[in-house]
C-alpha cells in the first residue's frame, strides 16, 4: 500500500477558471494544477511524455487538456491520452473551505517531476 501525504499548494483564486499554473510542492519540485470552469482542481506530472512540453500552458476544457507543443490530449481525471498513446500520471486534488488547492501526493520516490529529455 502507497502511503500518500496532501500538501497545499497555492490558492484557487490565483488559477483562472480553466486555466493551468505550475506551482511548487515538495522539495520545490513543479506540478500542474487546473481550475476546471464547471468547478474543481485537477492536477497532473508538469510535463508531457511526449517532448516535455509544459502541460500547464495547455488548453482546458471539456474535462481535457491539450498538450501546448503538440496537440496531444489528456483526460483530466484519469490521465489517459487519445490514441492510446502514454498518458499522465494525474494526483487528488481538492479546494478546503479556506480557497487552498490541496493536492494528494504519494510518499517516498518522487513522483514525475523531471522534465523528460527531447526525442524526435
Amino acid at each position: 500500500m502507497t502511503t500518500t501525504t496532501e500538501l497545499p499548494v497555492g490558492a484557487l483564486a490565483d488559477i483562472p477558471p480553466n486555466e493551468g499554473r505550475m506551482l511548487r510542492v515538495r522539495g520545490g519540485h513543479l506540478i500542474a494544477v487546473f481550475r476546471l470552469r464547471e468547478g474543481g482542481v485537477r492536477a497532473t506530472q508538469p510535463w508531457c511524455p511526449h517532448r516535455g512540453g509544459p502541460l500547464a500552458d495547455g488548453l482546458v476544457g471539456s474535462g481535457q487538456l491539450v498538450c501546448p507543443l503538440h496537440g496531444r490530449a489528456f483526460d483530466l481525471g484519469t490521465g489517459e491520452a487519445d490514441g492510446g498513446l502514454p498518458g499522465v500520471v494525474t494526483y487528488p486534488a481538492r479546494v478546503a473551505d479556506n480557497g487552498t488547492i490541496l493536492v494528494t501526493l504519494p510518499e517516498g520516490d518522487a513522483p514525475p517531476f523531471a522534465k523528460p529529455a527531447e526525442s524526435g
